[in-house]
């Protein structure tokens, strides 16, 4: 089972860029598709976006589409989640997740292996 740690998170103002990324150890990293999650403080851990293990499509939630973009170096064993134009309501802690051979599903419960986290938390 891979093994998946964030990193990048911090404190930034609203409309900045922030660029996380997720290293991958312990499995053949190419075979796995990734997704990115995020829960804020109180709230349930929602869906943010994800690429397949091909790494040939990726699918985004309505409120990343267009600001979050989402790529992945299987060399580097990384993937990575771009964020701009960040607002307050991005402030969360954000997970990366392995789903083998998967196509970045949107439904935590397909990802068997999750990362510890890495808080991002946006100033107005």
């Amino acid at each position: 089972q891979v093994q998946l740690v964030e990193s990048g998170g911090g404190l930034v103002q609203a409309g900045d860029s922030l660029r996380l990324s997720c290293a991958a150890s312990g499995g053949i990293v190419s075979s796995y598709a990734m997704g990115w999650f995020r829960q804020a403080q109180g709230k349930e851990r929602e869906f943010v976006g994800g690429i397949t293990w091909v790494g040939d499509s990726t699918n985004y939630a309505d409120s990343a589409k267009g600001r979050f973009t989402i790529s992945r170096d299987n060399g580097k064993a990384t993937v990575y989640l771009q964020m701009n134009s960040l607002k307050p309501e991005d402030t969360a802690v954000y997970y990366c997740a392995a789903e083998h051979y998967g196509s970045g599903s949107r439904y935590a419960s397909r990802y068997a292996s999750w990362g510890q986290g890495t808080q991002v938390t946006v100033s107005l």
